[in-house]
């Protein structure tokens, strides 16, 4: 019987035939490779823009029933993004629920491997592929002291032990708040508008910063508007986020 990514044993008969995806990531990857299996995902699935599936509400407030409904013989979920309430939930009306634990490039590749591999009977998609061979070598030479935030009013940033923090790492980036407890701890924008950060990143998600809307706040640190998506979702993106970002 295989496991998720938490040890949890999933008795699949078989490659997954109808699923519903509650991580956008992931919900990319699988209509990129099997769109036919897909039937349910969440709003805040953005990615192929011409997905047309049924819609469960979103990541933290899924609608249990509707997923229910939809008959699915696998749900696919995050350790970070999804509630384990509603893990807990479905699990007990009968339905597999494969729970993704990703803080890391190599832990997505290697999730996603397996995901492929044991929950849908496949071999590792073509983007998987290259995506391995663009993050397998060393992190370039250091570039310097970086933030990201994720908020503003409050501002709150990426903390340690995310998988944006360790994609910056691979970048050469050094995230100015990779340590302590907290993984998105709040800061003062003073703490965050210094001359010792060479760079703050400002993604469009989850808060949508615009040339009108963040970089207006920082008189000291440059600034640089990103793709949240391609700081934060692991799946196809990763492959561009290599070409882009590295550069």
């Amino acid at each position: 019987m295989t496991t998720d990514d938490l040890g949890h044993a999933l008795p699949l008969p078989g490659p997954a035939t109808r699923i519903v995806s509650l991580v956008p990531s992931i919900t990319e990857a699988l209509a990129t490779d099997v769109p036919d299996l897909l039937v349910g995902a969440t709003d805040w699935c953005t990615h192929p823009a011409e997905l047309t599936v049924a819609r469960v509400r979103g990541t933290k407030n899924p609608d249990l029933g509707a997923i229910r409904a939809l008959a699915p013989d696998l749900v696919v979920a995050n350790q970070e993004e999804n509630r384990e309430l509603d893990v807990r939930r479905l699990r007990a009306a009968g339905v597999p629920v494969w729970v993704t634990a990703i803080e890391t490039v190599p832990q997505a590749l290697t999730s996603l491997a397996r995901l492929y591999d044991e929950a849908l009977g496949l071999a590792a998609p073509p983007w998987l592929v290259r995506a391995r061979a663009c993050w397998a070598g060393p992190p370039p030479a250091p570039r310097g002291r970086v933030a990201v935030p994720v908020w503003r009013d409050p501002w709150m940033v990426v903390g340690p032990r995310t998988y944006t923090g360790d994609l910056l790492r691979r970048l050469g980036w050094t995230n100015a708040y990779d340590d302590g407890d907290d993984r998105y701890p709040h800061v003062e924008l003073a703490d965050l508008d210094t001359a010792d950060l060479d760079l703050v990143l400002l993604p469009d998600e989850p808060y949508v910063f615009t040339a009108d809307d963040g970089p207006e706040a920082f008189t000291r640190v440059p600034t640089r508007l990103v793709s949240g998506r391609l700081l934060t979702w692991y799946g196809p993106a990763m492959v561009e986020a290599y070409d882009v970002l590295s550069s």
